[in-house]
């Protein structure tokens, strides 16, 4: 059985991990959408492979649990990706 290429959470920790160094491309992507207002059922249709209109929970779930996480990379997991001490 394969690991699948994205849990439904990724780990909240106080520090960047091993999941979030593997998705920082799509954390980026991610802030991006946001950013630019896209739909978040497209976004989770292009990023993640799922339909959203087949599995809506799942991936509103997925799509929202990401995206604060990278908004937590980009407002303090960054600086550790830099090589600076967690504050």
């Amino acid at each position: 059985m394969s690991t699948p290429a994205f849990e439904d959470r990724p780990p909240l920790t106080e520090h960047v991990n091993t999941y979030d160094e593997r998705h920082l491309t799509t954390y980026l992507r991610l802030l991006d959408a946001a950013e630019e207002g896209a739909d978040w059922r497209e976004v989770v249709k292009v990023i993640f492979g799922i339909d959203p209109e087949h599995e809506p929970q799942w991936a509103k779930i997925i799509h929202e649990r990401h995206l604060a996480r990278a908004r937590w990379m980009s407002a303090a997991g960054y600086r550790q990706l830099l090589g600076a001490r967690p504050q």
